[in-house]
């Protein structure tokens, strides 16, 4: 899902592998994830718009404890991503513990799919029921449970740059995509290849 926000760039092409890549630059280390970092985050998926971003950029301070909760809750459910999708990558078994962040907001978040005018046609999205603050991780475990279900189908990736690791689903015509993105990741390897092969 390409993303317009230049703070948060989405190379992931699934909304579940983009939120296991927050924070998502190369080789950044996995920490708590920010008030700041979640909302840049679901502003760029479009899951909230710019305004209503900015509204809930203030909870943190008007509602701490929500905030805190639901920060703890995305820590939780990136973190989780980032195990089953590792282990998918390597064709490991996902252990069933780490699906339980996943399932947990899926029980909170009851809702249903509507049909939604799409700039050129229509599309189907998820309305959760808005009960706290969960429902704005609803269609992250949604997107999830998606790529959990459909397994090697999937088909996701992780950087082959080895300071990367950001993962992306590989929907390239040969399957065989290596980098999350030719302009980062890509490109520096080509540098880097020009280079070793060009010194005496």
């Amino acid at each position: 899902m390409p993303s317009s926000d230049p703070r948060l760039p989405l190379l992931g092409g699934r909304l579940a592998l983009d939120f296991a890549n927050i924070p998502s630059y190369p080789g950044a280390p996995a920490h708590r994830l920010s008030w700041e970092e979640l909302i840049v985050f679901l502003e760029a998926s479009r899951i909230v718009s710019n305004e209503r971003g900015s509204t809930l950029l203030a909870l943190s301070g008007s509602e701490p404890d929500a905030a805190q909760t639901l920060l703890a809750r995305s820590t939780d459910l990136r973190d989780s991503l980032r195990k089953i999708f590792g282990a998918m990558v390597r064709k490991e078994g996902i252990a069933p513990d780490w699906t339980e962040p996943i399932n947990r907001i899926l029980r909170i978040t009851e809702g249903h799919d509507e049909l939604v005018s799409a700039d050129s046609g229509w599309k189907l999205e998820f309305v959760a029921r808005e009960s706290g603050l969960d429902w704005l991780l609803a269609a992250v475990a949604r997107s999830a449970a998606e790529i959990i279900v459909e397994g090697a189908q999937a088909r996701v990736r992780i950087c082959a740059n080895p300071v990367c690791g950001l993962f992306f689903s590989d929907h390239s015509r040969t399957h065989r995509r290596r980098w999350c993105s030719m302009a980062v990741c890509g490109n520096r390897n080509k540098v880097a290849s020009f280079a070793r092969r060009h010194t005496f």
